[in-house]
């Protein structure tokens, strides 16, 4: 398979549409409720602990697999594996499949730097349990560890190319993030609720507030 195949094919793994599918097990359309965002934030504040744990798991491995796998199976690396990376990070943010209404592409994002640069994720990674059990802002926790995941990169000897990488998809999450931003400021942001463990009965009207973080 050639490459620009599988960078199509990256992009709709990318694409694959996790929390709305979980959603509509559930009886919701995530596009419709809370934030509107297809990430698993939405997903808990809609649904609970567990069905958003389910969409953070899949949404990773979206971004994990191309990176990781397509290399391998064409034999390119360096550029093309960003090139992977790039197309499905843009598949969960635009895909397909729901009408070009997806994610913000943390959780995605998260999962190609894994495949690239681990150490920086796993440290990055838990700054985001810290800030986000320190704040209950999700949105803070993706804009502070995705910052941190450049720095990282760079101390633990990533390629040049990975280390740019990875700057680049810190502004991309500041930029998809800029209205969580303006909330931020205003202090506005909607702070996660702890006891949502589990999904309520379709039907049951959703928590206020409008807070995107993944």
């Amino acid at each position: 398979m050639t490459a620009p195949l599988l960078t199509l094919s990256a992009y709709l793994v990318g694409a694959f549409p996790t929390s709305y599918l979980v959603g509509r097990a559930y009886g919701y359309d995530l596009r419709r409720e809370g934030s509107g965002n297809l990430g698993s934030t939405n997903a808990y504040r809609i649904l609970g602990f567990f069905p958003a744990v389910a969409v953070l798991i899949v949404d990773l491995l979206k971004g994990f697999l191309p990176v990781w796998f397509f290399p391998i199976w064409d034999g390119r690396t360096g550029a093309w594996a960003l090139a992977y990376g790039l197309a499905a990070i843009t598949g969960h943010v635009w895909p397909v499949y729901t009408r070009f209404k997806g994610g913000k592409g943390v959780a995605t994002a998260a999962g190609t730097l894994a495949a690239l640069a681990p150490v920086a994720v796993a440290v990055a990674f838990l700054v985001w349990v810290v800030t986000v059990t320190l704040t209950r802002t999700a949105s803070v926790a993706s804009l502070v560890s995705a910052s941190l995941v450049p720095i990282m990169a760079r101390a633990s000897a990533a390629p040049r190319s990975v280390v740019s990488y990875a700057l680049l998809l810190a502004l991309t999450v500041w930029w998809t993030h800029r209205a969580n931003v303006a909330r931020i400021v205003r202090r506005e942001e909607f702070q996660i609720d702890w006891r949502r463990g589990r999904a309520p009965p379709a039907g049951t009207p959703p928590p206020e507030g409008r807070e995107d973080g993944a």
